[in-house]
């Protein structure tokens, strides 16, 4: 094991240049800059994301022999969205985030994550800012936008809003990238993400970043529901050469419709054998006092400095990475 950094002087001067710039992005906006905990007592219930999970004895209301579960941001969200119930205006956090995940080419298990919440925007007025802000960063062209329902009929001829099981699986086969797990794959929206990754993906976001908007309603647990189709979500995404930076979402604000969706996934998770999590119940706390209309999203740092640099991997972008950290 080195233990030199991965990140050369040169680069690190560079990704100092692009924080900055972020920061003088939101300072033109009036958007304040705003801290939080990194460490949690509750977490995401989201059947596909793990946090990390640390053990501490003196919580006020328990016994310093009995040690308590924390949990390692998987985002600051919970967090931000409790400050703008509290009466904060628009907000964003340049924030150490952390997933039990497999470190890879474009993935560290701890990783840097851009937030931010504008109030009384909806989710096509932010994802014109954060067009804005692409645009400043990368010099990229005007992004463009297309439904996940769009993407999917026009790449491989398929309505992923109303097809089985066995029209995913013969897709997949067609392609020649069905394997067993797949076939014993019972979620619809496993197989939806994996066409989406496989066959989708590399056809996106190659010349400009591509907003892909409108998400199934089963993987948007945090969003709000679309009006014009009950099917989907107001939820996006963004890809551009190969990355997928930014997630986004019209905030739900509904806190019994908030509730339902976390006690869903904690059902899922007991269905796939999978550790029930805690809900977090200062964040329920907040929603029952009232979040006003906003709009949200979280970029990946990392990711966009690899992008502006031209690296091949996070590693080059960070000094540490996890096998040297």
């Amino acid at each position: 094991m080195s233990w030199q950094p991965t990140l050369t002087w040169e680069y690190a001067q560079k990704r100092a240049q692009i924080l900055q710039k972020i920061r003088q992005f939101f300072n033109e906006r009036d958007v304040v800059e705003v801290e939080t905990p990194a460490l949690s007592q509750g977490t995401v219930t989201d059947v596909h994301l793990d946090a990390i999970t640390c053990r501490y004895n003196f919580l006020n209301d328990s016994s310093t022999e009995q040690a308590t579960n924390l949990y390692l941001q998987t985002s600051p969200e919970f967090h931000m969205k409790r400050l703008i119930a509290s009466g904060y205006g628009c907000i964003f956090q340049i924030a150490k985030a952390f997933r039990h995940e497999e470190a890879g080419r474009f993935h560290n298990p701890e990783f840097t994550l851009l937030e931010w919440y504008r109030l009384g925007f909806d989710h096509f007025k932010l994802m014109k800012e954060v067009a804005e802000l692409l645009k400043r960063v990368l010099g990229c062209a005007e992004p463009t936008q297309m439904t996940y329902q769009q993407l999917f009929i026009e790449w491989v001829s398929l309505d992923p809003l109303n097809a089985t099981r066995e029209q995913l699986l013969t897709l997949i086969k067609k392609h020649d990238k069905l394997s067993e797990w797949l076939t014993l794959e019972h979620d619809n929206d496993i197989l939806l993400q994996f066409i989406f990754s496989e066959l989708i993906e590399p056809h996106i976001g190659n010349e400009s970043p591509c907003f892909v908007y409108n998400f199934p309603r089963s993987q948007a647990s945090l969003a709000k529901i679309s009006p014009e189709d009950t099917r989907v979500a107001q939820r996006f995404e963004c890809y551009f050469q190969g990355v997928e930076l930014v997630n986004g979402f019209n905030e739900l604000t509904d806190v019994d419709l908030q509730l339902e969706r976390f006690q869903e996934d904690n059902r899922q998770r007991e269905s796939f054998s999978l550790k029930i999590k805690p809900i977090e119940k200062n964040f329920i706390a907040a929603l029952t006092q009232g979040l006003p209309q906003c709009s949200g999203v979280a970029l990946g740092i990392d990711r966009l400095i690899m992008l502006a640099l031209k690296a091949e991997h996070i590693e080059q972008v960070i000094s540490f990475p996890i096998t040297r950290s």
